[in-house]
């Protein structure tokens, strides 16, 4: 089964991804959570204000970045289940074209090119900062190490709104990277091989013959090939909407989701800490983003 560790997520199907509630902070001294979707989107366009600041206090125009939306949040776990969003979005194929010409074909990108080479050298030093022997390093869960500069925007940014950069970026470098301790064995599960044959087994009485959902990923731009962007968009479609039907006919999806809880309380406790520093940092800096985001749409 070709799964790779990043495929199973906190959410294995798009339809469970994160919430969408109430994007206002919990009450202080409230137990530390995992964040909604519009919350993550609240702190990311606060860190790109912040970023944006920080880069005209040091001589460079900047205007923030493009923050994804809750409709681009979807789609990227092991398997669909969403049948309304594939009937809308396929793959999530439109949407990443979007987002990837608004990255390279926005105002940042055009600035930056019009910069002569050394003021575009000293540009990225002042965004992303220069990594150095004092540069801060993180050992990841599953071995390996992350470093990342103590000095930027991008560093001061993040700083200011989660309060401790040193302490946000090892917490982070953690809780984001512990699929690799249980993924393997996970998709190793009787409960959860017997489920994906069950879901291939109802693709291919639709007509299509793939063994698991990422083979489905691979093909795609092999059936894409060539095609307009109507007709590659209709290709997304039609796989994707059978896709997740079968994701919840088969209970695939849910499957995924409740082993994933299970092997994940297994076999991450001792980084519990790190997990739960991770979510408190995200919850305090609610507040602050909040009133960098309101302060610049007044």
């Amino acid at each position: 089964m070709a799964v790779t560790a990043v495929v199973l997520t906190a959410a294995v199907g798009c339809g469970a991804s994160g919430a969408t509630g109430p994007a206002r902070p919990t009450a202080s001294g409230a137990p530390a959570r995992d964040l909604t979707t519009a919350e993550e989107i609240v702190l990311e366009r606060a860190e790109e204000l912040l970023v944006q600041r920080c880069m005209r206090e040091a001589g460079f125009s900047f205007w923030p970045g493009p923050v994804a939306g809750a409709a681009q949040r979807k789609g990227f776990g092991y398997v669909l289940d969403d049948v309304g969003w594939a009937e809308k979005y396929g793959y999530g194929g439109q949407l990443a074209k979007k987002a990837e010409q608004a990255r390279h074909g926005g105002p940042n990108a055009s600035y930056l090119n019009s910069l002569p080479r050394t003021r575009r050298t000293r540009y990225d030093a002042a965004l992303g900062g220069r990594l150095s022997d004092d540069a801060l390093t993180a050992e990841l869960p599953q071995g390996g190490t992350v470093r990342t500069p103590r000095d930027g925007c991008r560093a001061t940014a993040q700083g200011e709104l989660y309060g401790d950069f040193p302490a946000w970026f090892h917490a982070q470098a953690i809780a984001t990277n512990l699929t690799p301790l249980y993924v393997p064995d996970l998709v190793r599960d009787r409960r959860f091989r017997e489920a994906v044959e069950a879901w291939s087994a109802c693709m291919g009485a639709k007509g299509h013959h793939y063994p698991d959902p990422p083979a489905i990923r691979t093909r795609l731009p092999e059936l894409k090939k060539g095609l307009d962007d109507a007709a590659a968009h209709a290709v997304e479609v039609s796989l994707a909407v059978d896709e997740a039907t079968c994701a919840r006919t088969t209970r695939l999806a849910a499957t995924g989701r409740a082993l994933e809880r299970e092997y994940r309380a297994e076999r991450t406790g001792r980084y519990r800490e790190d997990v739960r520093t991770y979510r408190r940092l995200r919850l305090s800096a609610l507040a602050r983003a909040h009133r960098i985001v309101d302060d610049a749409t007044a």
